[in-house]
């Protein structure tokens, strides 16, 4: 599914599903990088984001994929 991940004023990570039009903010992240692993959203959905170089800039839209979560 396409998710647009983004920082917000804030510094706060947050990921926006269009086709859900759902914007959770990112409470967990597995990787300290944040690409290549999961991240796990504030509803409970945990998503699985692509490999990207480390210095990837904010906002961009990744194809994500649903582990977890309704």
């Amino acid at each position: 599914m396409k998710v647009m991940i983004r920082r917000g004023s804030d510094g706060v990570l947050s990921a926006y599903v269009p086709k859900k039009d759902l914007e959770e903010p990112i409470v967990e992240q597995e990787s300290p990088q944040l690409w290549g692993g999961t991240v796990t959203l504030a509803n409970g959905w945990i998503l699985q984001l692509p490999e990207m170089a480390a210095e990837t800039s904010l906002p961009i839209t990744v194809e994500a994929k649903k582990v977890s979560g309704d």
